[in-house]
């Protein structure tokens, strides 16, 4: 045999195979057309090539033959890019689908989550709260009372101890469900929860700068984008040893922006996906809201992290490059007014 007999035999069993193959994907998938299509194609394909090793050998195989066996092929691939076609946009649907069921369930556990902070910081205030509140009435009463030196110590430090209690409570109640960002926005949320931050935490300089004050918006963007911050402000806190953090908010083209930037230690992000930073949680709240989460470090040059959320379906978010844009001009302009000053 020649080369190109050789050649020939080996395209054939090659064609037989890929014929064996579609055989068993017609049952597999919705477009079941698609695979006969291609088992036509590769019939006559492989019957082509039988004729010409026929006339190889001598042979003799008529034009009108080779041509009929042309335009079954052509016919038949054609049909085959068409449903194929229609396959992918299956897939793409599908695709969508999962997504947007993924979307729901997030959405909707995170709802049910929120909704137990809420109950439970109700519990502690109207619960917990007037019982300390009782007894620190009671121990007042006391002090009213003649009592030794040494009970009159006792009772002052009881009061400490319960005045601490009720710091504690309010502490607690507030981390559990922000009133704050309940009853004014965002804005105001985060500027509360940065106030607390910056009292706790002498040592960092916290700033945070919003041209937003008093718009709402939906409460689901809202509270993730609250507690989002909130863990980046703690990993900061925690891990970084920055001295600076700097937090912009922002709402351009119907897009709502929240630009976070530390300057400490840094790390490289691939190596704290999985650590215990919260950056995959971050992701998957950010996810639930078809928004988009960039985060940018290196060992040694802080951390930044650039959030970009849809206030309308359908809509593009903002690129970090283009918010980086943004973020230098509104520094330039800072700069220039605290020159004039």
């Amino acid at each position: 045999m020649t080369g190109v007999e050789i050649l020939m035999v080996v395209s054939m069993v090659m064609q037989l195979m890929a014929i064996v193959l579609a055989l068993l994907l017609v049952n597999r998938t919705r477009y079941s057309v698609l695979w006969i299509c291609c088992i036509i194609c590769l019939v006559m394909l492989t019957i082509e090539r039988v004729f010409q090793l026929d006339q190889l050998n001598g042979g003799v195989v008529s034009d009108l033959t080779f041509a009929w066996i042309g335009i079954i092929v052509s016919v038949s691939f054609s049909m085959c890019v068409l449903y194929a076609r229609l396959l992918v946009q299956h897939v793409d649907r599908m695709t969508l689908m999962r997504r947007l069921l993924e979307n729901r369930l997030m959405t909707a556990v995170l709802r049910t989550e929120e909704r137990s902070r809420a109950t439970f910081s109700r519990e502690l205030h109207d619960g917990l709260g007037p019982l300390l509140s009782s007894a620190k009435m009671s121990l007042s009463a006391l002090h009213r009372a003649d009592l030794s030196e040494k009970d009159r110590v006792t009772l002052q430090n009881t009061s400490a101890v319960i005045d601490e209690a009720l710091r504690s409570l309010r502490e607690i109640s507030n981390n559990l469900s922000p009133h704050v960002l309940n009853d004014f926005g965002l804005a105001r949320g985060i500027k509360t929860f940065i106030e607390r931050v910056a009292s706790l935490h002498s040592e960092v300089t916290v700033s945070f700068d919003t041209k937003i004050r008093t718009e709402r918006f939906d409460s689901n963007i809202e509270v993730i984008l609250y507690r989002v911050l909130c863990e980046l402000i703690n990993n900061s806190l925690k891990h970084s040893g920055c001295t600076k953090i700097d937090v912009t908010l922002e709402k351009n083209n119907n897009c709502l922006l929240l630009d976070y930037r530390d300057n400490g230690c840094g790390f490289t992000p691939r190596d704290v996906n999985d650590s215990g930073m919260g950056i995959s949680n971050i992701r998957s709240r950010i996810s639930s809201l078809s928004g988009t989460f960039t985060l940018e470090s290196r060992p040694g040059s802080g951390m930044h992290a650039f959030i970009s959320v849809s206030l309308e379906s359908g809509l593009a978010y903002i690129p970090i490059q283009d918010y980086d844009q943004l973020y230098s001009k509104r520094n330039g302009r800072r700069k220039n007014q605290n020159s004039t000053r």
